[in-house]
């Protein structure tokens, strides 16, 4: 499996370790043909090979809206910088899109930049000076595309750690987007740029789709270690 991906078997529950096959065997029965069809569906689009960032932000309505919008369209690791103090975890506007991705706080930018390299991710800097255009760069290859906060933008430290700068290219005479317009604006063009250049946003393999989809049933499935243990026993 891919070093990005974020859950590898075997699946620890309860102190006790399952393969992805023994989940969904035993967590099945729980869930409706229609909620079954709509995980794979959703799981075939998936993609950990672009992951959003979030530096710095602030203001939870901006949070649960990239949030939101990441997860509709088929990110499935979302990156946040937690550098403010008034930060705090989205809740509302989200409409629950936090259940079902994998979203990783960091308390310093150095921390998140490193663990982003050391698993292959270009640095891409949301950034309106000596930048380049975002439909000029190829997202067929792991990139971590990272936006900055309301105010101030991104820091001079993951200024000057990215690899390159890219904007959402602006006509009129507004200088910048709002960062979750930004956000929903550039995440849509790379979904788009993938499935011209890839043939599909989703890149998972099968033994990492089943296990997304294992992870998934664990998040759908009321009481689901008591029912793996149950089920282990009856095996």
């Amino acid at each position: 499996m891919s070093s990005r991906f974020a859950h590898p078997e075997p699946f620890e529950i309860g102190g006790r370790h399952y393969d992805a096959v023994a989940i969904i065997d035993a967590l099945t029965p729980y869930l409706t043909t229609e909620r079954r069809e709509r995980i794979r569906r959703v799981v075939a689009h998936r993609t950990y090979s672009v992951v959003p960032v979030l530096e710095g932000l602030y203001d939870r309505g901006n949070i649960s809206a990239v949030l939101r919008s990441a997860e509709a369209l088929g990110y499935q690791a979302v990156h946040i910088v937690e550098l403010s103090e008034k930060f705090k975890k989205a809740a509302r506007v989200t409409q629950g899109a936090e259940k079902w991705l994998d979203i990783r706080s960091w308390q310093t930018t150095a921390a998140c930049v490193a663990h982003l390299r050391d698993s292959g991710y270009r640095i891409l800097a949301a950034h309106v000076e000596d930048a380049v255009p975002i439909e000029e760069i190829s997202f067929d290859e792991p990139a971590a595309l990272v936006f900055g906060n309301e105010r101030d933008g991104l820091t001079p430290e993951l200024l000057d750690a990215a690899d390159q700068r890219v904007v959402v290219p602006m006509t009129g005479f507004t200088r910048s987007y709002n960062i979750s317009v930004a956000a929903a604006l550039a995440l849509y063009h790379i979904r788009r740029d993938r499935c011209e250049r890839l043939g599909d946003h989703g890149d998972l393999s099968e033994a990492e789709q089943r296990c997304l989809t294992a992870s998934y049933y664990l998040r759908c499935v009321d009481y689901a270690e008591n029912l793996l243990k149950e089920a282990l026993q009856k095996g």
